[in-house]
């Protein structure tokens, strides 16, 4: 067989682009981190202006830290590591350059249209229609160009690291398709296509395992390329990653539910959930163990090496992070953590101390081999690792403290449990203010860090000359592969086995009576028989494994059959369920017209961030704020507003509890009915119109939702809406406080007044 030498020069071109946009994103993101931090201290800080209000600036926080700061960065790390690792070029140049700046382009349209209120309220899901297919579309690009040089690749077998974004880009496609399912009302407005319940299951499934494939599974393979690299040591154990990987990104998928505990999901979702995120834990730490492990021998560089600094930093961040989460899934923590700053703190530990210091790490790396110049200042580099250290432990203590003081005394009664010790809401928020600007300095301090590698960076490149790395390697014509036919793919003991025990473990877990005692049997044989094989058959499933590893293909179908499994067994269910004809207490009132255009000025508003509408079945949530809230009541919601924080009290039953003018004042200036009150205040909509022209279109797409509208032409659309407008707007007059009818005031009010309002089932559906 004839063999031809030849030079493969990589692109590192791309990397060193993506790298820029890293720095550039990450340092806007966390600026703005800081702001909104601040603006919950001093709500003069939000300047009375529409697009710099906490509630739009949030959003625009969140999605510019993972998808602006996480996602280039990874994408340079992918980029420059899978090169590497397959000893191949990139396919294409330009699918790489269409990547970028179809990825940058994105990313600026998410920095114009969520100050500008335009948003889907779904929580790293905010982005609008028209953006959300360029999203697709530049994945579909990545997706393209990895796999492509995959099939170019030189390296017969795929690297651990691979594993890990092969698992990345087919999960975060299936994810972020599903949970961006709308039906469009205009250019700029959709409502998605799941509504209520299962709109907050759907969202949960993304949004726990966006965390999940977008900022833990391809940073863990960057962990398994460049920790090595850096420590100049090989992986600890390659058994280990094994198991890693494919425990990992099986439970995960699993694991949504548990951000949903205590509320209207079915009990048997909310234990589903807790039982996969406590056992996340055994997958989680043994890669953090096999990452820090693999530094063995190298622990004396620590003292001089920012590079490893960062890395064992930020994989000791991880094994805290997904510590705390399965702790945090456990259905009495979460009753004390839900809803308070222990979530943030938990958050920012994973995208600041994991995601952040794993950046930091892989940057420094980079710079001198991507410029061919030494680093400008290691001691700079040590500077940023300790700032930034400094910042992210006394954020993090700040939202541990702050959450617990929280939980502890939103939820202390007294009188047997009867009376709420601090029936005011705002007790609390003056009882962490001290640690909410804590929380300042040590964002303040983290962005100080990322600032001085900004200023390390351009020294560094300031002058030196770009390189591309090059390999030489050896082309042959090579022979037919030893792939495996459907037999050898499927038809094998580790497949099977992994079949059984799923299939067991849900009888187990759904059946009831003999169904789920025969379900546990079935588990526990199926887990003593695959022991057993693993000790007899042990060496034919390691040759098993090697084989899969020669070709991307069945490795990939594998995978997502893995992460499949979750999603299908947990929402499938709710799709049936979760209609008008099974509810069994209480079921929503359709919105009105304008009752439908005030939600869509709240969504607009970001109200969600801070305000929640779901009473949880627990004792101090009923005393606070009425009856716990039913499944029936958010049915025909699209979006879901269930919410994830309360910086300030819960809406679910806010109908009627408050006259119109209240409303009317407290979003003019909340301080002048709630004394001490952070939130900001609203006075353009006592000056913009409602958009009554958009009701029609938005009434048709809710009628092909299911939301039970009866026949109305355009012209009764608007009456309506204007004699509900005239009738709120004569009340208000007769308060003293009057404000014309069209103003959006008038709609949001008539929104919030709503909520709460549902009616018993009828006998004939409840006996259903």
């Amino acid at each position: 067989m004839s063999e031809t030498k030849a030079t493969i020069v990589y692109n590192d071109r791309i990397v060193r682009q993506f790298l820029y946009a890293t720095l550039v994103w990450g340092i806007v993101g966390m600026l703005v981190g800081v702001l909104i931090a601040s603006q919950l201290n001093f709500w003069r800080l939000n300047f009375d202006t529409p697009w710099l209000t906490f509630s739009r600036l949030r959003p625009l926080h969140t999605n510019a830290v993972i998808f602006a700061f996480v996602g280039n960065m990874m994408f340079a790390g992918i980029y420059y590591s899978t090169q590497r690792l397959v000893k191949a070029r990139l396919a294409s140049d330009f699918l790489s350059s269409l990547h970028f700046w179809g990825w940058q382009a994105i990313i600026v349209a998410a920095a114009i249209t969520l100050p500008l209120g335009l948003t889907r309220s779904k929580e790293y899901a905010e982005l609008i229609w028209p953006i959300n297919i360029a999203v697709a579309l530049i994945w579909v690009v990545f997706a393209v160009n990895f796999f492509w040089t995959l099939a170019r690749r030189h390296e017969p077998a795929l690297y651990v690291a691979i594993w890990f974004y092969i698992a990345t880009i087919i999960t975060v496609a299936m994810l972020y398709i599903v949970n961006h399912l709308s039906i469009p009302t205009s250019l700029l407005h959709s409502y998605p296509i799941f509504g209520g319940l299962q709109d907050g299951l759907v969202q949960w499934w993304y949004g726990h395992n966006a965390v999940a494939f977008f900022l833990t599974t391809p940073i863990l393979g960057i962990m398994y390329y460049f920790m090595p690299k850096a420590a100049e040591r090989p992986v600890y154990s390659y058994r280990l990653s094994v198991v890693h990987f494919w425990s990992l990104v099986f439970i995960y998928i699993w694991a949504g539910p548990h951000h949903l505990l205590n509320t209207a999901l079915p009990d048997w979702l909310q234990y589903l959930g807790m039982t996969f995120s406590l056992m996340l834990w055994a997958p989680s730490w043994g890669g953090m163990l096999n990452g820090l492990l693999t530094l063995r021998g190298a622990w004396h560089k620590l003292r001089t090496d920012p590079v490893l600094k960062f890395f064992a930093a930020g994989v000791t961040f991880y094994g805290m992070a997904t510590f705390e989460g399965p702790l945090l899934s456990i259905k009495s923590v979460n009753a004390l953590g839900h809803y308070t700053d222990w979530i943030i703190g938990h958050v920012h530990a994973g995208a600041l101390g994991w995601n952040g210091f794993m950046a930091a790490g892989m940057i420094y790396w980079l710079l001198p081999r991507l410029w061919n110049k030494p680093l400008y200042s290691v001691s700079l580099a040590n500077l940023h690792f300790w700032t930034g250290l400094v910042g992210i432990l006394l954020y993090v203590a700040a939202m541990w403290v702050s959450g617990i003081t929280q939980g502890l005394m939103l939820s202390a009664t007294t009188e047997n449990g009867t009376v709420l010790a601090y029936p005011n809401f705002l007790d609390t928020l003056n009882a962490i203010r001290p640690l909410m600007l804590m929380r300042v300095i040590g964002g303040a301090l983290y962005l100080a860090g990322f600032i001085i590698c900004a200023y390390n960076f351009w020294k560094t490149v300031k002058g030196a000359q770009p390189v591309d790395g090059t390999i030489e390697v050896f082309v042959e014509q090579p022979a037919p592969a030893a792939r495996m036919g459907f037999g050898g793919t499927w038809l094998n003991a580790p497949v099977l086995l992994s079949v059984f025990l799923v299939g067991f473990s849900c009888l187990w877990m759904l059946g009831t009576s003999y169904v789920s005692v025969a379900g546990l049997v079935g588990a526990i044989v199926t887990c003593v028989a695959g022991y057993a094989l693993l000790y007899s058959r042990g060496k034919a499933w390691q040759d098993w494994y090697e084989r899969l590893l020669l070709n991307a293909l069945p490795f990939s179908v594998l995978t997502f059959v893995a992460v499949a499994a979750g999603g299908l067994i947990q929402i499938v269910p709710t799709v049936l369920i979760h209609k008008a004809d099974n509810v069994e207490d209480r079921i929503q009132l359709p919105y009105t017209p304008l009752e439908l255009a005030g939600r869509d000025i709240y969504v607009r508003e970001g109200c969600y961030t801070c305000h929640s509408q779901m009473i949880r079945t627990l004792v101090p949530d009923v005393l606070r704020y009425g009856d716990y809230s039913r499944l029936g009541e958010s049915i025909y919601d699209h979006p879901y507003q269930w919410g994830s924080k309360r910086t300030g009290p819960d809406l679910a039953r806010v109908g009627g509890k408050y006259p119109d003018v209240w409303h009317l004042r407290h979003m003019e200036d909340p301080r002048s009915v709630s004394v001490g009150s952070n939130m900001p205040s609203y006075p353009w909509l006592l000056e913009n119109n409602t958009d009554v022209a958009a009701l029609p279109s938005k009434i048709r797409v809710q009628r092909m939702l299911g939301v039970p509208y009866g026949p109305m032409s355009a012209q009764q659309i608007f009456d309506e809406a204007n004699g509900q407008a005239k009738a709120i707007s004569l009340g208000l007059r007769e308060a003293g406080a009057y404000v014309a009818p069209e103003k959006e005031i008038v709609a949001l009010i008539a929104y919030l007044q709503k909520l709460g309002q549902s009616t018993p089932v009828a006998p004939k559906a409840a006996a259903k």
